[in-house]
């Protein structure tokens, strides 16, 4: 299959790697020509240490290279998605499978990646996505990793299954598509609260904790949205938010480390020195939940930390004198 990956970070370039793995004809696209000339040149992204980039993989900066694709890959940050989707949109034919791999909700709208991805397209083309506790590095190094493709067309869904699964990277269907993407932007929130916790010392139960109780706050906010909370306790849900709440690999743990240890959130995101999407889920999560009326002290309690400079211990403590209540909530 003809596949165009746009995104040449390394998730996309991690995906590309996969693909190519599975017999397919991929290109890797960079927004800018420079890194893509850089990329053909060196083999290697800076991001995947020790990872050679095969020969097959073609990479350009050549937009209209989306006019051969027969599937679409989106792998850019959340606030690039719009823009890049825009630029492609002329150049994607008709039919042509489209796969959203970015996590996150857009500033202002609070749309989910694959709503953007339906604006800017506007034509017949069946729109899945693909998330659940994948970093990149060990993608490419082809370690063991289990994700969900989601449709709410099953037949497309078993599709994308199809294409990405190997016998290293093990690929789930869901039709819930909305569920699978509310808790690819929420977990990263979460991620960031459990390295404030680790920064802190606060106590691996204490990070038990907020991770298990915000898994129930996500499955409270998929069901307002009529979301399947389900979806929260498979590896969209439960299993990414392990694998970013607990991984140095994960750049919201790292920043979120920065940030219990007495650095401004500011400062925090500046020292990563690249996008920390739970920062600004943050934002969109609390406005998406006050429109639902969904209840999520822990959520509410990071955004006061990260958007107001709140005492972070100060903040977390406080969520351990709320009224008791019961441990299920649907």
């Amino acid at each position: 299959m003809q596949i165009i990956v746009f995104g040449s970070g390394a998730w996309g370039t991690a995906l590309s790697l996969l693909l190519c793995g599975n017999g397919h004809h991929v290109t890797l696209w960079s927004r800018r020509e420079e890194k893509a000339a850089l990329l053909r040149a060196k083999r290697k992204n800076p991001s995947l240490a020790g990872v050679r980039l095969p020969a097959d993989l073609e990479i350009t900066a050549d937009i209209t290279a989306a006019e051969r694709a027969e599937m679409v890959v989106f792998v850019t940050p959340s606030y690039a998605l719009r823009q890049t989707a825009e630029l492609a949109a002329p150049y994607i034919r008709p039919g042509t499978v489209i796969v959203s791999a970015t996590k996150g909700l857009e500033p202002e709208t609070n749309l989910r990646m694959s709503q953007i991805i339906r604006q800017e397209v506007g034509k017949d083309c069946p729109v899945a996505v693909l998330s659940g506790p994948s970093h990149a590095e060990e993608v490419s190094r082809r370690m063991a990793t289990g994700c969900v493709a989601a449709c709410e067309d099953m037949a497309t869904a078993e599709l994308v299954q199809s294409v990405f699964m190997s016998e290293m990277f093990r690929v789930y269907s869901s039709r819930d598509v909305a569920g699978v993407e509310l808790c690819g932007a929420t977990k990263n929130i979460v991620a960031l609260g459990c390295g404030i916790i680790d920064g802190l010392a606060l106590g691996d139960n204490a990070r038990a904790l907020l991770m298990t109780r915000a898994l129930a706050e996500i499955s409270v906010l998929c069901k307002k949205y009529g979301a399947d909370p389900v979806t929260c306790y498979g590896l969209a849900g439960m299993g990414d938010l392990i694998v970013t709440c607990t991984s140095t690999h994960s750049r919201n743990y790292r920043a979120g480390l920065f940030i219990g240890k007495g650095a401004p959130a500011e400062q925090a995101l500046q020292e990563i020195g690249a996008v920390v999407e739970g920062y600004y889920a943050a934002r969109s999560i609390r406005e998406l939940a006050a429109k639902l009326e969904a209840e999520m002290p822990i959520c509410q309690c990071l955004y006061d930390i990260l958007y107001d400079a709140a005492d972070p211990e100060t903040k977390l403590r406080a969520l351990m004198t709320r009224e008791g209540k019961s441990e299920v909530v649907f």
